[in-house]
């Protein structure tokens, strides 16, 4: 797919200098240009990479003052850095607009399917699901019994949407998600045996969410497990049954969060934490990465790091002074020894 200098101009509202018919095709980092790749430049650190780049196009910003001769055609708009994300944005969605139902792919009779969709191959449609309008599943798809799967929502190949699911609007769900499965309860017996508990409610997953490759979503045990609008979870993130996830808050890769935990609107979780059962996160709460939240937090807005966690300062100041642990404790051992001399001499 080419693009000729002045159609990206045109689509990004910028003006062309240089030649208005250079062609691209693929795009590349500024360092790492070629004949026919687009870049572009809004860090001043890579400055000196746009006179020998050999890419065919750079986005820069109108205030761009080259010091010397450049090869390839520039285009001026308003923000390098976020056209050039719109023109991300744009290509993806050409690249992606697949349409058309696969011969390879089963519908139960009773679901209901909406207009303009991509079905792929061996994707499979369970009785009384409902599927939006423009929704894209690729092949190897399971959509459940009674999934009802919003306008707009790509499912990537592999995704599992175990029975009752609720999916919204313009959502993404990569490969590999498994979204409804049994939360984990059992009941321990006299007998040392654990018997299953029925976990008979399911996941509801608001507009506008991402979800990473390989991520977990348990049904809960009664009720739903709830990921609210906006929210961006990252690969391997493990949301155990009756979590509650709110609104706009983003959860890095490897966080486990354990049953029955609500975590408010805008947290932001570092990779690898993990959070103990049946906590309440107040709205904007950060955690660093690795962090063990054991408690509720109750305060909006703080920032926290570590296993258990201690307030950011707090654990930055602590690794701090962990890092000349063994100095104090030679010096304790020299204060010991003279103690111990000043007593002897009494």
């Amino acid at each position: 797919m080419k693009f000729l200098a002045s159609q990206i101009a045109a689509l990004l509202s910028g003006t062309v200098e240089g030649d208005p018919n250079a062609e691209v095709w693929n795009v590349a980092k500024i360092e790492e240009g070629r004949p026919g790749m687009l870049s572009f430049l809004a860090n001043p650190k890579y400055t000196s990479y746009i006179y020998e780049t050999q890419s065919s196009v750079v986005i820069v910003n109108r205030d761009f003052e080259p010091k010397q001769p450049v090869a390839a055609t520039l285009i001026r708009v308003d923000d390098a850095y976020a056209s050039f994300a719109k023109l991300l944005a744009y290509y993806d969605q050409m690249s992606q607009n697949k349409t058309g139902v696969s011969s390879l792919a089963f519908v139960s009779s009773s679901a209901r399917m909406g207009e303009n969709l991509y079905l792929g191959e061996f994707a499979f449609i369970g009785e009384n699901a409902v599927i939006g309008n423009n929704v894209k599943i690729y092949p190897q798809v399971y959509v459940g019994d009674g999934v009802v799967v919003g306008d707009n929502t790509t499912l990537y190949p592999g995704v599992r949407l175990y029975r009752n699911t609720v999916i919204g609007q313009r959502c993404i769900v990569h490969a590999g998600a498994v979204i409804g499965a049994d939360g984990f309860g059992f009941a321990p017996q006299e007998d040392g045996h654990y018997e299953k508990i029925p976990q008979v409610g399911n996941v509801v997953v608001d507009d506008d969410v991402e979800i990473g490759a390989n991520t977990t979503i348990d049904r809960s045990t009664m009720g739903s497990t709830r990921v609210h609008k906006g929210v961006k979870l990252d690969n391997l993130v493990h949301l155990a049954h009756n979590v509650e996830v709110g609104e706009n808050s983003a959860l890095a890769a490897q966080v486990g969060v354990s049953g029955s935990t609500h975590l408010g609107k805008n947290c932001v979780v570092g990779g690898q934490s993990g959070f103990v059962g049946h906590l309440h996160i107040a709205d904007g709460s950060k955690f660093g990465g690795q962090s063990g939240i054991m408690g509720s937090i109750k305060q909006e807005n703080q920032e926290f790091m570590g296993t258990p966690i201690q307030p950011l300062r707090q654990y930055l100041t602590s690794n701090a002074r962990f890092r000349h642990i063994d100095e104090m404790a030679r010096k304790i051992e020299m204060l010991e020894k003279e103690l111990e001399q000043l007593k002897s001499m009494k």
